[in-house]
């Protein structure tokens, strides 16, 4: 029989309102038990029903809090964003770990975003990876990714975060462009490079392509993968599991019950969503006004689909840096007919824009979101395309602070008004590919002025901002925008540097 995993004890708790005694749903699954979870199980099914039974007393007794790094730091905004950034990389850095309640150990230091995030977060460190470069520290550039292989050689792929609750599903696939990023620093060649890392990239792939040898034009979904109607193979998010995630367990309960979906979809689909980074935005609802639609495992999403086109162009290089003109063949063959594919599916020649395609209903969604920047960030969009989507992204999509992720205020932290550091990056970046300077600039000064108004009014570099407000401070989504911040901190270095 598997151990007792901690995250598993949330729901024993969940009656008796632990949340509201810890103050945040992802802070017990982060605790450190005193004793065996089975026996702590025993004893709280024995106690629990004893007039007078003290929860708050119970868990002091059971648990420890996570622990909390305290490093004196203290912010001085006398000195410069710039110098800020580069001093609180040690106080986000985390040493090698031992295991310990959910955390899943690491050979090698890294870096944390900050506030409420304790831990490794996958997509979160390309974004970090860009400041770190910029700040030499090329040593946690080689650190993070090697802890990343270490996790596709352990647990079979990058998991969301490293804690066991996150177990059953990844993130945003950048492993290939950090190997990339990595390629540039290291002492060694880019051949060496991408050599060293051939076999774990092709592990990368091979987890989202996990079941496309399954697929048959009566079942076109399995996992990650989906089988269009022409044949050709694109991917969607996905998870493992069909139950509220440990870390928002009360939030994914309370929504099950005023959705008309069965609660084990609904869980698939809040789990999937968190996968794509974007938890939460109305891009994943069917009812753009109604968080209860959400039904992410039934679209595919056009930024996913261009990172997976990296992969499989960084693995052509790969193989045939390594002497394996078939494989490298094979590659080829995969991400010219996965392009195909995503202009196929995910351009909309009416409206000169990207959308995600609903494969279930046969039919693109109809939500701008910045996800259409990602065609230009990977070079998958015509030079006219390009042009056309910049057009909407100045007409639409730029305000005082930088870009609004999508156009609907729906109340959700990755839908308007709020701004996001890691994709700023992709469209700023995209933007540069096909020499629209113009709107990359405006971008640039918009989003790095947002940053420095809040940087010099409270110390801090937040998670997210309001970047249609002047106090850009941003709001919404299930839990306090957070100081660190590890993404932030990097585009924004990266940013000032281009």
């Amino acid at each position: 029989m598997k151990d007792l995993q901690i995250h598993e004890l949330g729901p024993l708790f969940e009656e008796v309102q632990l949340k509201n005694i810890l103050g945040d749903g992802k802070t017990f699954p982060d605790c450190i038990p005193k004793k065996p979870l089975d026996s702590i199980r025993s004893e709280y099914s024995r106690e629990k029903a004893i007039p007078g039974f003290d929860l708050q007393r119970f868990f002091n007794e059971n648990f420890s809090l996570p622990k909390t790094f305290s490093t004196g730091y203290v912010s001085d905004t006398s000195r410069s964003a710039e110098e800020h950034i580069k001093a609180l990389w040690e106080v986000l850095t985390r040493t090698p770990d031992e295991e310990a309640g959910s955390l899943l150990p690491l050979p090698h230091s890294y870096i944390v975003p900050g506030g409420r995030f304790r831990e490794i977060y996958y997509w979160d460190s390309y974004f970090t990876m860009l400041g770190l470069e910029l700040s030499d520290r090329g040593d946690l550039i080689q650190n993070m990714v090697d802890n990343f292989s270490y996790l596709i050689n352990t647990v079979g792929y990058i998991p969301n975060g490293n804690r066991t609750y996150f177990l059953g599903r990844s993130q945003p696939p950048f492993f290939s462009l950090m190997v990339n990023l990595l390629s540039k620093q290291s002492s060694t060649t880019r051949k060496e490079t991408l050599v060293k890392y051939l076999f774990v990239l092709e592990k990368e792939h091979q987890f989202w392509m996990k079941g496309a040898e399954l697929l048959t034009p009566s079942q076109t979904s399995q996992r990650r993968v989906v089988r269009m109607n022409d044949g050709n193979i694109l991917n969607r998010y996905w998870d493992e599991n069909d139950t509220p995630r440990p870390e928002a367990y009360k939030e994914d309960l309370e929504l099950s019950h005023s959705s008309k979906q069965k609660p084990e979809e609904l869980f698939r689909h809040l789990r999937a969503a968190a996968e794509s980074g974007w938890d939460f935005s109305s891009r994943w609802f069917r009812d753009e006004k109604s968080f209860a639609t959400i039904h992410t495992t039934e679209i595919i999403p056009v930024d996913l689909n261009c990172l997976l086109l990296h992969l499989e162009e960084t693995l052509e290089e790969a193989w045939n840096l390594s002497g394996n003109d078939v494989k490298s063949g094979e590659y080829k063959q995969r991400h010219e007919k996965r392009k195909t594919a995503i202009i196929q599916y995910c351009w909309n020649e009416e409206k000169k824009f990207f959308f995600d395609f609903d494969f279930v209903s046969q039919h693109q969604k109809t939500q701008y979101t910045l996800a259409a920047a990602f065609p230009l960030f990977f070079k998958v969009a015509t030079p006219l395309q390009a042009k056309a989507i910049a057009e909407i992204l100045q007409t639409k999509f730029l305000k005082p602070g930088g870009l609004i992720t999508t156009l609907k205020s729906s109340g959700q932290q990755w839908d308007a008004p709020n701004g996001w550091a890691p994709l700023q990056w992709i469209a700023f970046k995209g933007l540069i590919n096909y020499n629209l300077l113009n709107i990359a600039q405006q971008l640039k000064s918009n989003w790095i002025n947002a940053n420095r108004k809040v940087y010099q009014k409270t110390g801090k570099m937040t998670e997210k901002y309001d970047v249609s407000s002047d106090h850009a401070e941003a709001s919404g989504g299930e839990y306090p925008n957070q100081d660190g911040f590890g993404w932030t901190n990097g585009v924004f270095l990266a940013m000032v540097n281009s």
